[in-house]
């Protein structure tokens, strides 16, 4: 008997339907055909295996399976249950008649208990878009499948009750997740606040900037001044997710495995802080089967980048691309995969080897020129696409022991909010840019123009600091930042020189 069901095979953070044919006849033999992998290979194994503990024999006849289209290559164990579900129902074990309405995916044990897989958000969607009635997931992918509306969604923990399923011998209840409710009840809780912050405000400041204008950002000082601790409070301050972000956010974390068991929708911005050492694949993602990396699990969050002159150069250089595009295309070749890469990057270092330059009471004891080779370890062209630059004081003793608590991230995060509004009313007509960050220079000379009074301002500043021309787009779009979290309509002097302050690493003379 031939009977068809389906699957899913996930290429990006898309899904595309695999048709699994199934036919029996006399005979003894088993085939497996449609470009499978090593994994799914050895399904066969497994199935045996499974069907046996629980119950059910393994048909006897022979077997071939074909899984079209038969050019996509079908990776991952994933496969195991719709491919044992297929075999027991050309064998006539289980009622074929609902087979061909619902997408069954999940990896079987040798005891038939089913185990999670990746990417079940991006196949519940395809699942929705083919009209299919439901899909079949392993329990603890249930709920981030349920995401999806007018989609049956049915989390199963044993291949039993999947066969008891088709034969009528058991009713599963559909999951349901009130999307919007969990959506919007975790967005506004974290677990670390600005309030804890003592001091600094000029860095709180700089980071508050940063998150109203999406800009990229690097903090300069010395051991122990605080550069990680207010990094990490960040997402705290930036605006909350809106549905459709966490809904792409959510597809790159289930498609890389990334999802905690039994979570829905993400409702907080990512923030990824990878260590030093990684390699560039895992940076921007990659591998023979690509997946992605930090850079795409960072989309519309934050990437950190702690001591940064301690990464490999050729890890910081790939950065420079997905900076400028706000996505990353790896090729390969028998596929080529696009991920979205929308981050804000925030970087911390050291102002040289030692920590201790332009310490207040602390002596460097590093040469000019090993300062120097230590700050030309980060090159021009990355340091292009960071706005703003801040350099870090450690907080006095009076200021440290000081009881009192610092603004909270609910305040600043509200300023953020509505400088953001005023970005998007501008930016409304234009595709693809959302905050003053990704203006381009047409647009600078649209909706960042100075006045006379503001001109001569950034012109003397140039001269007198030594700021490299690369300086003066940045500039601009920061100080429109600082417009519009004061509501200001024109860009003021006082807001040209606050994005003047940003620039420390600008300046041909800080290094000595």
């Amino acid at each position: 008997m031939l009977v068809k069901l389906f699957g899913a095979a996930v290429q990006g953070i898309e899904a595309t339907v695999i048709t699994i044919e199934v036919n029996c006849s006399r005979g003894c033999m088993f085939y497996l055909v449609g470009l499978p992998d090593s994994a799914v290979k050895e399904s066969h194994q497994r199935i045996i295996s499974a069907l046996q503990v629980t119950g059910y024999k393994m048909p006897t006849s022979n077997i071939v399976i074909n899984m079209a289209p038969a050019d996509i290559r079908k990776e991952g164990s994933a496969y195991d249950l719709p491919l044992a579900i297929g075999m027991l129902a050309a064998s006539e074990t289980i009622a074929c008649d609902k087979l061909s309405q619902y997408v069954i995916m999940g990896e079987l044990s040798l005891d038939g208990s089913i185990q999670p897989i990746k990417g079940a958000l991006p196949i519940a969607i395809k699942a929705r878009e083919e009209k299919l009635e439901g899909i079949i997931v392993p329990l603890q992918n249930a709920r981030e499948a349920a995401v999806v509306n007018n989609l049956k969604v049915f989390g199963v923990s044993n291949i039993k009750e999947v066969i008891e399923f088709f034969n009528g011998e058991l009713n599963l209840e559909p999951i349901t997740v009130d999307t919007r409710e969990e959506f919007y009840a975790q967005q506004t809780i974290f677990d670390s606040d600005f309030c804890d912050v003592k001091g600094q405000e000029n860095v709180k400041r700089a980071l508050e900037v940063a998150a109203a204008g999406g800009h990229n950002i690097i903090m300069i000082g010395a051991p122990g001044s605080g550069k990680s601790m207010m990094s990490k409070r960040l997402p705290s301050i930036l605006p909350p997710l809106s549905l459709n972000e966490s809904l792409e956010t959510t597809k790159i974390h289930s498609v890389a495995g990334k999802l905690s068991r039994n979570s829905s929708l993400i409702s907080k911005r990512p923030f990824r802080d990878p260590h030093h050492t990684i390699s560039q694949v895992a940076m921007v993602g990659g591998g023979s089967f690509p997946q992605p990396g930090e850079i795409s699990l960072a989309h519309n969050g934050v990437l950190f980048l702690d001591e940064l002159p301690e990464f490999n150069r050729s890890v910081l250089e790939v950065l420079r691309q997905p900076l400028e595009d706000r996505k990353i295309t790896i090729s390969r070749s028998r596929c080529s995969i696009e991920y979205p890469a929308s981050f804000m990057l925030v970087a911390s270092m050291n102002p040289c080897p030692c920590g201790y330059y332009n310490h207040p009471t602390k002596a460097c004891v590093c040469s000019p020129g090993q300062v120097q080779k230590y700050l030309n370890k980060i090159s021009g062209p990355l340091l292009d696409r960071i706005d703003i630059q801040i350099e870090i004081i450690p907080v006095p003793f009076d200021k440290m022991s000081d009881a009192r608590q610092g603004e909270a991230s609910s305040a600043i995060r509200e300023r953020v909010i509505k400088a953001r509004k005023i970005q998007e009313e501008r930016f409304s007509s234009y595709s693809g840019i959302h905050s003053n960050a990704q203006m381009t220079s047409r647009l600078l000379a649209t909706y960042a123009q100075l006045d006379e009074k503001g001109l001569n301002l950034l012109k003397q500043a140039m001269n007198r600091l030594n700021l490299s021309a690369r300086a003066y787009d940045r500039i601009l779009k920061v100080s429109r930042t600082i417009a519009d979290l004061e509501g200001s309509e024109n860009i003021l002097p006082s807001h040209l020189a606050e994005a003047i302050g940003y620039r420390n690493l600008d300046r041909e003379n800080w290094a000595g």
